[in-house]
């Protein structure tokens, strides 16, 4: 658990918080050894495969989609090159079973970009 992400959640308004709290723990329920930090100023995953972004009216769950098919990466909202996401505006607008099938092929499928550029750097 980070603390960063935490006071983030916590400084949010209803129901952007409430949303925050259940995509967290269903990220981390989805993949129980999953990383979790603060980068891009929100909480971020799996080195940069989620995130999960409160804004005025609703919350992001973004996905990374470097990787994906082209059927795949239209099952995002946005135009993102490397990143789409979900709205959430609502507890009860959640797919919990829909998110699930995503963050598993994110998980299974994405490549981490900033990942690769660290491999590719030769030792020494």
């Amino acid at each position: 658990m980070d603390i960063k992400v935490v006071e983030y959640i916590k400084k949010q308004k209803s129901p952007q918080k409430e949303v925050c709290i259940y995509l967290r723990d269903l990220i981390h329920k989805t993949i129980p050894a999953v990383k979790e930090e603060m980068k891009w100023g929100v909480p971020v995953f799996a080195d940069g495969k989620f995130y999960i972004g409160s804004l005025k009216n609703h919350v992001n769950l973004g996905f990374s989609i470097n990787g994906l098919n082209e059927k795949e990466i239209g099952l995002f909202e946005g135009n993102g090159k490397t990143m789409r996401h979900i709205k959430i505006k609502l507890l009860q607008d959640i797919d919990e079973k829909k998110l699930i099938q995503l963050i598993k092929l994110i998980n299974e499928k994405a490549v981490c970009q900033s990942c690769s550029a660290i491999a590719s750097i030769p030792p020494g």
